[in-house]
């Protein structure tokens, strides 16, 4: 078996000893398993006989193989097996014996299909744990329905609700469905499943729908329909640009600056950095209305102070004050951002085909 070059060999890590079998390819299922690896899994990526992955070859390849495949799957071991073939699939159920975990991404029927579902499995091995990701669950009306990201964001009540000022649904650039939905769901669930393992108890199979994932964190709709009977219209809501004092503003070299003062205490320091104290009184605390017409005339006028400095100027007037406004910045400018630099959240790697790759670190760390 080959590992992908990795920097995570700390044998104190608090899954050292667990051992993960992963049929997973693409995204949700392949960053879940690189977590667990993460935490010291032995992660075994059991690829097809043919091309393997898909992430191999999509999006961005500079010589052999993407950065996306690179990114998600460092720290694994990586074997081929052809599980519609008897030997292999015997292969497979050898693994199953002593691993502690399998993760699978196929359709919901495909490992019955090929002889390796739930009850097989766990025949071998009762406690093992087992986790299927999918979009829409193992049942339900959409359960055969192929989906991705923007699919899964779209029926959640999500998609609607990330807009523009126009109401036109606006892509993320961070794919909610597939990792909130699919992989920190699965990493939430096998954690939990292996817990109770450990506790004396037999293995679970772990069910992860993503558009159920995304449904159900999909909070501030849902209090709008609560309070008001109905969610309220893009851009206008609690956290999505209803509020001035929670909100995106451009300044005047077309950058933006971040305004987070939801809390009273921090607006009124904003306010005093802006050096306009008249506005203290607009504040959504003290009665202004969500989205109303006083709130989208507030907005305005912060859309022109904002807009009569550049981000840098701004962010040197509020990095001393205690107000939660700060700037939007690329990942260019986060990679060397002192905050990463010091938690040192980003590595460079030399890889075997694709040459210097920036390289995220975990973002979870554990001391003795």
């Amino acid at each position: 078996m080959k590992t992908l070059e990795t920097t995570c060999s700390d044998t104190a890590l608090p899954l050292t000893g667990i051992t993960v079998l992963d049929l997973t390819r693409l995204l949700p299922g392949p960053l879940a398993t690189m977590h667990l690896a993460d935490m010291g899994a032995t992660v075994i990526k059991i690829e097809d006989k043919g091309a393997g992955d898909y992430a191999r070859s999509m999006s961005h390849v500079k010589n052999e193989l993407s950065q996306l495949f690179i990114a998600v799957n460092r720290g694994k071991q990586f074997m081929q097996l052809d599980l519609k073939d008897a030997a292999d699939r015997e292969q497979f159920l050898t693994l199953v014996d002593t691993a502690d975990v399998v993760v699978e991404s196929f359709r919901p029927g495909v490992m019955h299909r090929l002889g390796l579902d739930w009850s097989v499995l766990k025949a071998r091995n009762p406690q093992l744990v087992m986790c299927a990701i999918t979009g829409y669950g193992q049942h339900g009306p959409l359960a055969q329905a192929a989906g991705h990201d923007i699919n899964y964001i779209g029926y959640a009540g999500m998609l609607a609700q990330n807009a523009d000022d126009t109401g036109r649904p606006v892509l993320p650039n961070l794919q909610i469905g597939d990792l909130l939905g699919g992989s920190q769901t699965a990493v939430q669930g096998i954690l939990a499943a292996l817990l109770a393992v450990k506790m004396g108890g037999t293995g679970r199979f772990v069910d992860v729908a993503m558009t159920d994932a995304v449904f159900a964190h999909n909070l501030m709709p849902l209090l709008a329909l609560n309070a008001m009977g109905q969610s309220a219209p893009p851009a206008r809501d609690f956290l999505t640009g209803g509020l001035p004092c929670y909100n995106i503003y451009r300044t005047s070299d077309n950058k933006y600056m971040a305004v987070g003062a939801l809390e009273l205490k921090f607006w009124e320091v904003c306010c005093d950095i802006l050096k306009r104290s008249d506005l203290k009184s607009r504040h959504w605390s003290l009665g202004q209305a969500i989205g109303g017409e006083d709130a989208m005339a507030l907005k305005a006028e912060l859309d022109e102070l904002f807009a009569q400095r550049s981000r840098d100027e701004w962010a040197a007037l509020f990095e001393p004050a205690d107000c939660c406004v700060t700037p939007v910045i690329g990942v260019e400018e986060a990679i060397s951002h002192p905050h990463f630099v010091e938690r040192k959240m980003t590595e460079t790697i030399e890889h075997s085909t694709e040459g210097r790759c920036v390289i995220t670190r975990p973002s979870v760390t554990f001391k003795n």
